[in-house]
C-alpha cells in the first residue's frame, strides 16, 4: 500500500514537472494557449459529467463577459460564455440523438410549442435570406440560447433549489458590473452623456445594462418580502433592491423606467385580482381614446422640445419628445425602415440578422437624425417585435408575439392556481421581470445577446419547470447532472 502511494506521488510530481516544463517551452516561443489546457479539460469534464455546474458557470460569467465583434459580418461573440453554450448545445443534440427522448410534458407545453414554431420559421427564412451566412449565424446564436437555457434549463430546475442559485449567480456579478459602472460614472460627474457608455466593456450601452437590472428587480423584491428566508437574506435583498433602483436611475434609460411602471401596473392587477375582462375592456377604452384623439396627441407631442437631460424630471419629460430628441427620432426612423422593409418582403423578410445591412436605403432624408448611419454600426431596429417583421416577415413577428402571450397566459394561470406562498412570490417576481423585458422590447431588442438571453430564457424555463415539476400532483423526473 505504501509502495502504491509512492508510485501515485511520483506520477503526480512527474506530470506536474512535465506540465511546467512544457509551459516554459511554449511561453518562451510566445505560444500562450498551453497554460489554459487544464481549464479546457476541466470544462470538458463538467460538460460530460456535471453539465449543471457548467451552466451555472455560464450564468455567473454572463454579466462579466466581453464581446468580440466581426465588423465584416456584423456579428459578435461573447467570451467566454457563448463558446461554452455552443459546446453544451452539441452535447444536448448528441445525447438527444442517442437517447431519442425528451420530457414530453415540456415538449407539449404551449410555451415550448410557441418557441419551436418561432425557431422553425426563423430557420425557413434563413434559407430564403438575402444574406444566408449572416442569417444562419443569427439562427445558431438564438438556438444555443434556447437549447441551453430553456430546454436544458427546464431540466436544471427540476431541482427547486437551482432556481434561487440561478438568480443569485446572475445578480452577484451584475452587482460587480454596477459598482464598476457607478465608479466610472462618478469620474464624469454622473452626466447623462457618460451614462451611455460607462458600463462598457461589459454591456454595449446603457439600454441593455438597464434592461438587465429591471429584469431582476421584481424577483429581488420577492426575495426581500419572502418570510421563509432568514432575516440576513431579506435585509441583503432589500439592500440590493435599493442598489438596483439607484443604478437604474443613474442609467438614464427611459425605456427601463417605463417598463418598471408597467410591471407595477400589472402587479396591482394581480394584487386586487382584477379580472381579465375588466383589464381587456380598459385596454380597449385606452386604445379607442388614442385613435379618436391621435391628431391632438401628436400635435401636443410635437410641441414638446425637451431633450434628454441630467435633470431627471426633464429626462422623463423628454420621453414624449418626437420633435428634437435625437434618440427618440432615430428610433422612429428605424421603426419606419422596418415597416418599409416589411412592405417589400412581407412573407419571408430579408433574413434573420440582415436588418442592419439592409435598412439604409429605406431611410428618408427628412427622417434622418444627427446619429443616423448607413453603415449598420449603431444598433438595429430597436424593437423586439419589428426586427423579426423585417427579417422574417409577418410570421417572424407573430410567432414571437405568440411566445410572449403564451408566457404571460401560462404564468398568470400558474400564479392563480398555486397555493404555496413562496412559489407564488417567485412566479410573480419572474413574470413581472419578464413583463419589464416585453415592454422594453417595444423600444429595444437584446435577445441576440447573452446579457439578455441568458436571464430571459432562464426565467421562462423556471416558470415552465415550476408548472410541470413543482405544482400540485406533478411528477418529478431525474435531475440532470
Amino acid at each position: 500500500m505504501i509502495v502504491l502511494d509512492r508510485v501515485k506521488l511520483l506520477w503526480l510530481y512527474g506530470v506536474s514537472a512535465l506540465f511546467i516544463a512544457l509551459n516554459v517551452i511554449f511561453i518562451v516561443n510566445e505560444n500562450f494557449w498551453f497554460p489554459v489546457l487544464p481549464i479546457i479539460l476541466l470544462i470538458i469534464t463538467f460538460a460530460i459529467f456535471s453539465i449543471d455546474i457548467l451552466m451555472f458557470i455560464i450564468v455567473f460569467f454572463t454579466p462579466l463577459a466581453i464581446n468580440l465583434k466581426d465588423s465584416e459580418f456584423n456579428v459578435a461573440l461573447s467570451l467566454p460564455v457563448e463558446p461554452l453554450m455552443f459546446g453544451i448545445m452539441l452535447i444536448f443534440f448528441i445525447k438527444l440523438f442517442y437517447e431519442g427522448k425528451f420530457d414530453k410534458r415540456i415538449i407539449n407545453h404551449p410555451v415550448t410549442i410557441a418557441i419551436i414554431l418561432n425557431l422553425t420559421w426563423m430557420f425557413i427564412t434563413c434559407i430564403s435570406s438575402t444574406m444566408p451566412l449572416v442569417s444562419f449565424k443569427q439562427f445558431l446564436a438564438r438556438l444555443w440560447f434556447v437549447v441551453v437555457f430553456y430546454f436544458l434549463g427546464t431540466q436544471l430546475f427540476i431541482n427547486y433549489s437551482n432556481i434561487k442559485r440561478f438568480v443569485w449567480l446572475y445578480i452577484i456579478p451584475l452587482i460587480i458590473v454596477i459598482i464598476y459602472t457607478i465608479n466610472r460614472h462618478w469620474e464624469f460627474n454622473f452626466t447623462e452623456k457618460a451614462a451611455a457608455w460607462v458600463m462598457s466593456p461589459f454591456y454595449n450601452d446603457h439600454t441593455a445594462y438597464a434592461a438587465a437590472i429591471a429584469l431582476f428587480i421584481p424577483i429581488v423584491i420577492g426575495f426581500a418580502i419572502n418570510k421563509r428566508y432568514t432575516s440576513i437574506i431579506r435585509i441583503f435583498a432589500i439592500f440590493i433592491t435599493l442598489f438596483f433602483f439607484g443604478a437604474l436611475v443613474l442609467s438614464y434609460t427611459r425605456a427601463a423606467w417605463l417598463s418598471l411602471a408597467v410591471a407595477l401596473a400589472v402587479f396591482i392587477i394581480f394584487l386586487f385580482r382584477i379580472r381579465f375582462v375588466v383589464v381587456f375592456i380598459g385596454i380597449m377604452v385606452i386604445l379607442t381614446w388614442f385613435l379618436v384623439n391621435q391628431t391632438q396627441i401628436f400635435l401636443k407631442l410635437e410641441r414638446n422640445r425637451q431633450d434628454s437631460s441630467t435633470d431627471l424630471s426633464k429626462h422623463v419629460e423628454s420621453m414624449s419628445n418626437i420633435s428634437t430628441d435625437a434618440s427618440n427620432l432615430e428610433r422612429i426612423n428605424r421603426w419606419k425602415c422596418a415597416f418599409r422593409m416589411f412592405n417589400e418582403k412581407p412573407i419571408l423578410g430579408w433574413g434573420p440578422g440582415t436588418y442592419a445591412f439592409k435598412y439604409a436605403p429605406f431611410q428618408h432624408s427628412k427622417e434622418k437624425t444627427i446619429i443616423s448611419t448607413n453603415m449598420g454600426d449603431k444598433g438595429n431596429a430597436h424593437s423586439e417585435y419589428l426586427e423579426p417583421l423585417a427579417d422574417s416577415g409577418i410570421l417572424g413577428s407573430l410567432t414571437f408575439i405568440f411566445i410572449v402571450f403564451a408566457i404571460i397566459y401560462r404564468a398568470s394561470r400558474l400564479y392563480i392556481r398555486t397555493k404555496d406562498k413562496e412559489k407564488r412570490i417567485i412566479i410573480l417576481g419572474l413574470l413581472l421581470g419578464l413583463i419589464t423585458y416585453f415592454v422594453h422590447g417595444i423600444m429595444n431588442d437584446f435577445l441576440d445577446t447573452d446579457k439578455a438571453s441568458v436571464p430571459f430564457w432562464g426565467f421562462v424555463a423556471i416558470l415552465v419547470a415550476i408548472e410541470v415539476y413543482h405544482s400540485d400532483n406533478s411528477e418529478k423526473p431525474k435531475e440532470i447532472s
